[in-house]
């Protein structure tokens, strides 16, 4: 576990998302698994969810969601000196999706890498750009999560294909003399990772075997019962930290998982469900990018606004979780 309290140099710039266009809804779900939406929404708050084209793939999705970030907010990228990408389904391992961002961008001269940490990997893209803007080395860095989960999605598996949705979401951070971000908060529970995997070269993790489908594989029971035990504990830990309590936080803003967890979270560290922000009942579970579109959906319909403190938690495969608490600067 890694905690701290800071007064951060680093702030939110600009903000943009995106999501295909196409709709797959719970009524679809039903001609293809034995399902209902009854049964889904009451398991886990989805309605629909996007699904990328067939020839749409994660790197089109970073590219959507930083153009809608250009267009909102009119911003240079040409001095963008790091871009970081948070993902588990890229087009290719190597080239990177942020070597892609720069090229398609024509960013001059600046670092890129990709970070796989699931679903906390937007929130550990906002940490990982955090720490290099401390060193005063870079001064503008550009994080993206965005996930192409319906190409890694079984859907014979009515377990997990009922929750998967396509979508990326993007970020301008930037060195400041006032930062935002206040507190951050990480931890890892790597013996349990099994629970939760897409696989790749080997056949098993740590001699549990596994499926080598490169679908994704889901213990839903497991998983449920690590996040609705570990988040609280983090929440608690991150808001001790830095002398805050739960009556202070504006809004609380989980991966969007699982409605199920979340109102299960808000119960045990008495967060009001009507503070918290989420984004699966339109599109879904979108991995690295639920957070931001949680966000989104909130600056469209104006809930949020500038000043408000914001508790981001990501948490999911690994398993990992990324907790930043972030005073909103849009």
């Amino acid at each position: 576990m890694t905690l701290s309290a800071l007064k951060s140099q680093t702030k939110l710039t600009a903000f943009g998302v995106y999501v295909p266009d196409r709709i797959l809804t719970n009524n679809d779900m039903e001609k293809l698994v034995d399902t209902s939406d009854e049964w889904i929404v009451q398991r886990t708050g989805i309605r629909e969810r996007r699904i990328s084209a067939d020839d749409e793939y994660c790197s089109d999705l970073c590219y959507a969601a930083v153009a809608n970030m250009q267009a909102r907010y009119a911003v240079n990228l040409a001095d963008v000196d790091y871009i970081i990408v948070a993902t588990s389904t890229p087009d290719t391992f190597f080239p990177s999706m942020a070597a892609r961002v720069q090229a398609k961008f024509g960013i001059r001269s600046c670092g890129a890498l990709d970070i796989q940490a699931a679903c906390a990997g937007f929130v550990a893209a906002l940490q990982l750009a955090n720490g290099l803007l401390l060193t005063g080395v870079h001064r503008k860095i550009l994080i993206i999560g965005a996930d192409a989960l319906s190409k890694a999605t079984d859907y014979t598996d009515r377990s997990t294909c009922i929750l998967f949705g396509d979508g990326a979401g993007a970020a301008l951070l930037e060195w400041t003399e006032d930062g935002t971000l206040l507190g951050s908060y990480t931890a890892t529970s790597g013996a349990s990772g099994h629970h939760l995997y897409r696989s790749s070269l080997s056949a098993d993790i740590d001699g549990h075997p596994i499926q080598t489908t490169g679908k994704i594989v889901q213990d839903g029971r497991e998983v449920y019962k690590w996040a609705v035990t570990q988040v609280p504990k983090g929440i608690t830990a991150l808001l001790e930290n830095n002398g805050r309590t739960t009556e202070e936080i504006d809004w609380f803003v989980p991966h969007s998982a699982n409605m199920r967890i979340v109102e299960s979270v808000c119960e045990r560290t008495g967060i009001p469900l009507e503070k918290t922000l989420a984004s699966m009942e339109l599109f879904g579970n979108t991995s690295a990018a639920s957070i931001p579109l949680a966000l989104d959906l909130a600056i469209r319909d104006g809930r949020i606004n500038k000043g408000d403190l914001c508790l981001l938690y990501g948490f999911g495969g690994g398993l990992t979780e990324a907790a930043v608490l972030l005073e909103w600067s849009l």
